[in-house]
C-alpha cells in the first residue's frame, strides 16, 4: 500500500458537485493499494499515520500525532498512486489492485482508522472525484508499506 498524507486546515471531496467527505482540520489521505497488500498492510499504516508525529506543539516542533493533536481524516482511494511512467508516454497501472480487492481492503483500511477514535470522512471508491484542500504547512508525506519493516 502506498498513501500521500497530507496535513490539511480543510478539505472537501465531490462527486458531481455533491459533497461526499468533508473535513476541517487534520490529514487528507491518498490510498492506493496493490495486488499483494493484505490486512497487515492496512493495519501497519493506519497504526504508522495516528501516531506520526507532524503535528507542532507549543514549541513549535513535530511532536504531536494526529491522536495528540486532534483533528479528522479525509481518506480518498487513489490506484494512480501504482502508476508506473517508467515506458513510454501512458502510464502502466499493472501493479495496482484489482477493483474487488482493492475496494474491500480501502475500506477494512478506514474501519482501523476509525478504530483509534479518530473521524474519517471518505471520497467515492471508484468515482471521478474533486479534491480540494488547504495544505496546511505546506506538510506531506509519502508512506509505502513495502519501505517499512
Amino acid at each position: 500500500m502506498k498513501v500521500i498524507i497530507q496535513r490539511s486546515k480543510e478539505a472537501k471531496v465531490t462527486v458531481d458537485g455533491d459533497i461526499v467527505g468533508q473535513i476541517r482540520q487534520g490529514l487528507v489521505l491518498l490510498v492506493g493499494i496493490a495486488h499483494e497488500d493484505t490486512e497487515a498492510e492496512a493495519k501497519l499504516l493506519a497504526d504508522k499515520i495516528v501516531n506520526l508525529r507532524i503535528f507542532e506543539d507549543e514549541e513549535g516542533k513535530m511532536n504531536l500525532s494526529l491522536l495528540d493533536h486532534g483533528g479528522d481524516i479525509l481518506s480518498v482511494s487513489q490506484f494512480t498512486l501504482y502508476g508506473d511512467c517508467r515506458k513510454g508516454r501512458r502510464p502502466n497501472f499493472m501493479k495496482a489492485a484489482k477493483p474487488d480487492h482493492a475496494r474491500m481492503l480501502y475500506e477494512r483500511f478506514n474501519e482501523l482508522l476509525r478504530e483509534s477514535g479518530t473521524h474519517v470522512e471518505t471520497g467515492r471508491f471508484g468515482a471521478m472525484m474533486d479534491v480540494q484542500l488547504t495544505n496546511w504547512g505546506p506538510v506531506t508525506f509519502i508512506l509505502d508499506s513495502g519501505e517499512l519493516a
